[in-house]
Order: structure tokens, then sequence, then C-alpha cells
């Protein structure tokens, strides 16, 4: 009889949605917010509206509203989301940290070298080579801008970072083959730029892989470290 009686009375017990938040629930929702703003996927405005909604919030299921359209707020999807084809706001200088010239001439940048954020190639009656297969990168994106005229730009990446390309040609030939690393930390490498009566080509150099594992593993550490402090 008991059983019975058991088993007749209704569920009361509330849902996860309906329990009443606590600060923690609103900082860890705050700290997605953030990381969409640097991704670029809010807004300035938008971030800060939705911060505001998140202080105010009383249950959990009020607070993952705001983030319920972010791939960041369900890591299984995220992790397999491609690379954004542009830069994330505020990511990448708008003046290059190296210039690579060649005018009726042939310059190179290879072996183990550090990228910066931005690399400018101008390849005149000439031809640029950047071989980033072997080199060491200190920033997760990186901008390379390609100009050539009567020339040629070849890039090479490692084949376990992400490529994308943005650029044309005029009586030129613009060629990216795009890459999706299965890493989300990977370094993302974007190609832009211009071959007028030229050639520029990005793609991956099968079998190389970026070999500054420890880097990146500091970088995330420091990442963590930031965001844990408020930076």
């Amino acid at each position: 009889m008991d059983l019975q009686k058991h088993a007749q009375q209704p569920d009361t017990a509330p849902r996860t949605a309906e329990l009443r938040a606590s600060d923690a629930d609103r900082d860890r929702i705050a700290d997605l917010l953030r990381e969409a703003l640097a991704e670029g996927r809010l807004t300035a405005d938008e971030h800060a509206e939705r911060v505001e909604g998140v202080l105010a919030a009383k249950t959990v299921g009020e607070l993952d509203v705001f983030v319920q359209d972010l791939p960041i707020a369900h890591p299984r999807a995220a992790a397999h989301a491609p690379a954004s084809h542009r830069p994330a706001a505020g990511a990448i200088p708008m003046d290059p940290d190296d210039n690579v010239v060649a005018v009726f001439s042939a310059a190179t940048r290879r072996g183990r070298w550090r990228t910066g954020r931005r690399i400018h190639a101008y390849a005149i009656f000439g031809s640029v080579e950047i071989d980033l297969s072997e080199a060491m990168f200190d920033h997760q994106q990186v901008m390379i801008k390609a100009f050539s005229v009567f020339g040629s730009v070849e890039i090479r990446v490692p084949e376990n970072v992400s490529l994308r390309g943005t650029g044309g040609g005029v009586l030129g030939s613009f060629e990216v083959d795009t890459l999706d690393a299965t890493d989300e930390e990977a370094p993302v490498v974007f190609v832009d730029g211009w071959a007028v009566l030229g050639s520029v080509e990005a793609r991956p150099r099968r079998g190389k892989l970026v070999a500054d594992i420890m880097d990146r593993v500091h970088r995330t550490v420091g990442k963590s470290m930031r965001k844990h402090l408020g930076h």
C-alpha cells in the first residue's frame, strides 16, 4: 500500500532550469559571453545587454537563454566547428610584424622561425616563399597579406593548422587550399591579397606538423590565468 501511494504522488522535484542561480552560475555565463565578444560573435552592445541580463537573472534557465545561440556553450558542437573565414575582431594588428619583399629577385622565410600576427608579402617581377611548416606560432591567428604583380607568392603551412583564403586575382591566379584542423586550439592562418598578372598559392605541406606544442600549452595556461584574473 505504501509503495502504491508513493507511485501515485506527483514528482515535485524542480527541474534544473527552475533552480535558483548562484553567483558561480552567473560568473560562468559571464565568462562565456566575454569569450564570445573576443571571438567577434557578439558586438559590444550585445555583450553589455546580455551581461546586464545575467546579473538580473534569478534561475539557471534564465541564464542559459543568454548563451543558447553561442557554440561555446555547447562544447561537443564547438569542438567540431570550422574556423572562421575572418580573424576575430582586434586579434590582428594593422601594421605588419614582418615584410617579405622581392622586386626582380627572390625572398624566403622558412625553417625554424617565429611568426608574427601579420606578415606582408610583395612579389613584383619576383618570387616570395613563406614556409610555416617548421615555424613556431606565438599567436593563434596569423594573417598573411600577399600581393603579386608579375610575380609569385608561395605559402606552405603545417597540415595540423587551419588555412583560410579571401583574396582574388586580376588576370592572375589566387589559390588557397582550405584546411580545417581537428584541434580547436590549433593556429589559423588567413591568406588575403591580390594576384595581378601573377600568382598567390597557399597549401598545406603534408607530413609537417606544428612542433611548438609546449609554447601552445604555455599560451593556453596564460590565457586561462588572465581570464581568471579578469584581464
